[in-house]
């Protein structure tokens, strides 16, 4: 059985391609495949739990990716959960009454900032702050609670 070069160079290729995929797939499951920075704006929202919310999550309005979510702390004054998001500058239309809830896509999936626009005529700015907010649903809480309440009916 012998090898030629070109049957050597063609499972090189084959395993380099390999390799460049697999590097495209992780930086897509970490969310570093934007390497390039866009123009954007910073906007505040405060939740009273931002669940599993992570730096860099996307923030969506009607199903779109606007923006991610560039800082999370904590308010000790308040207790609050206080997300800071990066809004691509070509979405700078959104009313100051807009409204920022904590979704997870799918079941177990991701979460995410979902933006549903008001109706106001003024639009958030740089450093603007969204105050009407819907915090993360969490899961084990949800199931607890519902175990409980079956608990109590039983008795």
């Amino acid at each position: 059985m012998q090898h030629t070069s070109t049957q050597d160079t063609l499972v090189g290729l084959f395993v380099a391609s390999g390799i460049v995929g697999l590097f495209f797939l992780a930086l897509q499951v970490s969310n570093l495949s934007s390497f390039v920075e866009e123009d954007s704006y910073t906007i505040t929202a405060r939740f009273e739990n931002s669940g599993g919310l992570k730096i860099k999550s996307p923030v969506s309005a009607s199903g779109v990716k606007i923006g991610k979510v560039s800082n999370i702390s904590f308010d000790p004054d308040t207790y609050q959960s206080v997300v800071q998001m990066s809004i691509y500058s070509k979405y700078n239309t959104l009313p100051d009454d807009t409204t920022a809830s904590i979704f997870t896509a799918g079941l177990l999936g991701e979460q995410y900032v979902n933006l549903e626009p008001g109706g106001s005529d003024i639009f958030l700015q740089n450093g603007g702050k969204v105050e009407i907010t819907q915090s993360a649903i969490i899961l084990e809480k949800a199931i607890g609670q519902f175990l409980f309440k079956s608990a109590e009916e039983k008795k």
